[in-house]
């Protein structure tokens, strides 16, 4: 049975809470649902609450170049990499739905990444690609904002991906998804900018849990974002990006 899981708050001031939603109503559990959080109170309407981001990863394992239309489209590959390419956003780069994107002074260029990202339910180590489910508790929205010019600039990309507000997350995590061949999109100012399906990814889910595990330990909670189709473009001051996951839902946030 599928689960949409969220995080949420009841009041501005509250402290956020885990939840199960069903029928826009949200069942609150004790606990994070990778820790196997119960029931804990009565349903709360949808509308009574705020949803935040859904994750609260001990690290964001990110995959760059994963799509083959990005490689073919981007300026800094002529072919498609052997392995994954891995970097790692910090987890304060993390907001929830209807957040704002703070454009950083140092960076003159931000560009939206729309990706499906994947929550690791249990601790994942040396985990062989036929077991890979076996460790996922769901599926997410990611978008994997990037000062672009400072990639550019530095030659890595810690400080142009790493910036706080740079990785919203959400809406929820739904826990089961055929994940092999589902649309990934990005809604630019109410314009659909990038659409792909994860069918045209380069290294797929079960081998990107596997590649990851064998290099560090994945954490309950931990954030995978699988890589970004073509269509990447920048945002300003006061436009909307919307990241549309087949079978998940839609990330909506704004920049400031």
């Amino acid at each position: 049975m599928t689960k949409c899981f969220v995080r949420f708050r009841t009041s501005e001031k509250a402290q956020p809470a885990y939840g199960v939603m069903e029928n826009n109503r949200v069942i609150p559990l004790d606990n994070a649902p990778w820790l196997n959080g119960n029931p804990a109170g009565e349903p709360i309407e949808l509308e009574d609450i705020t949803l935040v981001a859904p994750v609260q990863p001990s690290k964001i394992a990110c995959i760059g170049l994963n799509y083959h239309a990005h490689v073919a489209a981007s300026q800094s590959a002529d072919k498609a990499p052997e392995y994954p390419l891995i970097f790692l956003k910090p987890p304060s780069s993390i907001i929830g739905p209807n957040e704002a994107i703070v454009h950083p002074a140092q960076s003159q260029r931000v560009d939206y990444e729309a990706e499906l990202g994947v929550v690791i339910g249990k601790t994942a180590h040396n985990v062989p690609e036929e077991s890979a489910d076996e460790y996922i508790l769901g599926y997410t929205c990611v978008n994997d904002v990037t000062a672009r010019d400072l990639q550019k600039k530095d030659g890595q990309w810690s400080r142009a991906k790493g910036f706080d507000t740079f990785c919203p997350v959400g809406p929820w995590i739904v826990s089961e998804l055929d994940y092999r061949d589902i649309l990934v999109e990005a809604i630019h100012n109410g314009e659909t900018k990038q659409s792909g399906r994860t069918s045209q990814m380069i290294f797929d889910i079960p081998y990107l849990v596997s590649y990851l595990s064998s290099v560090m330990t994945l954490s309950p909670g931990d954030l995978i974002s699988t890589g970004t189709p073509a269509g990447i473009a920048p945002m300003k001051s006061g436009d909307s990006i919307t990241v549309r996951v087949e079978g998940v839902g839609r990330l909506d946030n704004h920049m400031a």
